[in-house]
């Protein structure tokens, strides 16, 4: 019995599950999309990740930790959650050797973590430095409404001639909640992925933070960026580098994905009492000394021209296209980074 199956199976038992529930499913579980042996974040597996796309994020990143470590002293750690392949943590250690490790739910990247650093399966308590999660709370479960003629109702995943479909249910409080807090003014029939694991990550993780800083970068926007793309939403799948089937179509078989919104992780921030930035990719990679490293691979591109060295001006230009993607202001340079620093 494959995954979908076992999910249609709880579904004839229980009555229809929260889409959280089934996010958590078809992404954790043991035939979760993350649960396998197959490594998704690598040129061969299903998406790329800025660190992927080039090495200069982590050196860039590092500089942002070697800042952080001046200022607070030791003892001082990093963790990155959800490292994946490593790509990130690995040049950033390269560039800067600090004590760090490795939060990982994923049993292949676990694997393909723990020859560089220590991996463990939940943040450690306390934590006297920097976290850095790139790209991960897009990922974690979330609940899914819809604007209706009566207000706010939630999807559920239920069953529709056997096979999974969206099923009408109740908003539950603590969604009202959120949605009052963080959708903005919807349309009729306007979707909103209701994040409340990822506020509760960041809360749990900054009253874990005994001094230091949080720094959270995702694809997404402040809750009036997001407005444009509420109509149909913004939950998505990916498989394959390309966008995949309706979430409910293959279960397992694919990301499962929507835009951050940083408006609820703002509020998070300031209810903890931290201070806290918000910047577009591009400038925050441009403030810690991205573009000069780009100058410099430009003047030394032209020099190997010059030189007739046609292999390393081929080597050159591929660092810097790579760096140029992750900087692109429709692109990789769009993403949000949240700082949150105590």
């Amino acid at each position: 019995m494959n995954l979908k199956s076992r999910i249609a199976k709880m579904i004839q038992v229980n009555g229809p599950m929260p889409f959280e529930r089934f996010m958590e499913l078809s992404l954790y579980d043991r035939e979760g999309f993350f649960g396998g042996q197959t490594l998704r974040s690598e040129k061969a597996g299903d998406f790329l990740t800025s660190p992927e796309v080039s090495s200069l994020f982590g050196e860039t990143l590092a500089a942002y930790v070697e800042l952080e470590h001046l200022r607070i002293g030791d003892p001082f750690l990093l963790v990155e959650g959800g490292a994946g392949s490593g790509s990130l943590i690995r040049p950033l250690l390269d560039r800067y050797p600090v004590e760090a490790l490795a939060v990982e739910a994923s049993p292949a990247a676990r694997s393909a973590l723990i020859e560089l650093l220590e991996v463990r399966d939940r943040m450690p308590e306390p934590i006297r430095g920097v976290v850095i999660a790139n790209e991960l709370l897009d990922n974690l479960p979330m609940a899914l409404a819809q604007m209706t003629s009566e207000g706010w109702r939630e999807r559920w995943v239920g069953l529709d001639v056997g096979d999974l479909a969206f099923v009408d249910a109740p908003p539950r409080p603590e969604v009202l909640q959120w949605l009052a807090a963080h959708a903005g003014d919807v349309g009729l029939d306007g979707w909103v992925e209701v994040q409340l694991e990822g506020s509760q990550w960041l809360a749990d993780t900054l009253a874990n933070l005994v001094v230091g800083s949080v720094v959270i970068i995702d694809y997404g926007d402040l809750k009036e960026g997001l407005l444009p793309r509420r109509q149909d939403g913004t939950l998505r799948t990916y498989r394959s580098h390309h966008l995949g089937p309706h979430p409910l179509a293959e279960p397992g078989e694919t990301d499962i994905t929507a835009d951050v919104n940083f408006s609820a992780l703002l509020e998070v921030a300031v209810a903890a009492g931290v201070d806290v930035e918000i910047y577009r990719q591009d400038d925050f990679l441009a403030d810690l000394g991205l573009r000069e490293r780009l100058s410099e691979l430009r003047r030394a591109e032209l020099d190997a021209a010059r030189s007739g060295d046609d292999l390393t001006r081929l080597q050159l230009r591929t660092l810097k296209t790579e760096a140029e993607t992750l900087m692109h202001p429709r692109g990789l340079g769009d993403f949000r980074v949240l700082v949150a620093r105590k």
